[in-house]
């Protein structure tokens, strides 16, 4: 039995790569949906935030983790920082 499934959507640009990830999103049961021009390593395996009312620090789930036997979908991959798409792998 094969554990993980990767899929790379390679195309011109205009040929609806971005709709097939969103519609893919709105029809699996547990998916997330990020965009690599925004995203880091860090902020796809988790963060660190301070909360103001209570000003402890709690740690947060990011996309890889909130789509843990689910989808994650992370369009526009190749705006990624290259250390970062390495970093993923390792996650």
């Amino acid at each position: 039995i094969r554990g993980d499934i990767n899929v790379l959507l390679l195309g011109d640009p205009g040929t609806a790569k971005s709709q097939m990830l969103k519609y893919a999103e709105s029809t699996a049961p547990r998916a997330v949906y990020s965009t690599g021009k925004g995203a880091s390593a860090v902020g796809l395996t988790a963060s660190v935030h301070k909360d103001p009312l209570t000003k402890e620090w709690t740690l947060e789930g990011g996309a890889l983790v909130l789509a843990d036997r689910g989808v994650c979908l992370i369009d526009e991959f190749d705006k990624m920082n290259e250390q970062d798409r390495t970093s993923i792998h390792e996650a």
